[in-house]
């Protein structure tokens, strides 16, 4: 939705002490987390500055955005009891 917040902390409540300990532990996941925060804050900037983007440009990043956080939750869930 626009203006939504979408981060990870909000998007999986669930799991804010196994975001914390693979972000520390798990190189890959750290970098996961780093690049899914770099598009969401341009995905958020256009949405919320008005900012002008090509709606394909825009469809792209969001496609990233949801690629990553399904990446980021098959991470957190893995080995999961």
């Amino acid at each position: 939705m626009l203006g939504e917040h979408h981060g990870l902390a909000h998007e999986f409540p669930d799991y804010r002490d196994r975001i914390h300990e693979l972000k520390m532990a798990d190189e890959h996941f750290h970098q996961l987390m780093e690049r899914y925060d770099e598009v969401n804050t341009k995905v958020e900037h256009y949405e919320q500055k008005g900012e002008p983007v090509a709606d394909e440009t825009l469809e792209e990043l969001k496609k990233e955005r949801l690629n990553l956080k399904d990446e980021i939750y098959a991470r957190l869930t893995e080995n999961a009891s």
